[in-house]
């Protein structure tokens, strides 16, 4: 059983930075996609970023030339980057990870990041 362990949320004012972090152990295969989701208050969880094994990433149109997706496929990690943070970025972030061959897919407990003055 793959298990996620987020960290990184946190409190922001408008325009600061915040840097999420996701470590996935326990996979019997190698991770293919990792990526981050998040969900506001009575909204459905929509991708923000995702990366592939290789290095290729999607980002949601919202948060394109603000966020950064990277990862150590070694230590089977995912980082999420923050920069100009809006109050509309405000959600619970949750780590998503795709294992390669059995296409499994698992989900983080969600870190909360919260953007306000």
């Amino acid at each position: 059983q793959v298990r996620l362990v987020e960290s990184g949320g946190d409190l922001v004012q408008p325009g600061g930075s915040l840097r999420l972090s996701c470590t996935a152990s326990g996979s019997d295969f190698p991770i293919n996609t990792m990526g981050w989701y998040r969900q506001a208050p009575g909204k459905q969880r929509d991708m923000v970023a995702t990366i592939t094994r290789g290095g290729t990433t999607n980002y949601a149109d919202s948060v394109k030339d603000r966020f950064t997706i990277s990862r150590d496929n070694a230590k089977n990690t995912v980082n999420l980057q923050m920069n100009s943070l809006k109050p509309e970025d405000t959600a619970v972030y949750y780590c998503n990870v795709r294992e390669l061959f059995s296409h499994s897919t698992y989900w983080g407990q969600g870190t909360q990041v919260t953007v306000s003055s």
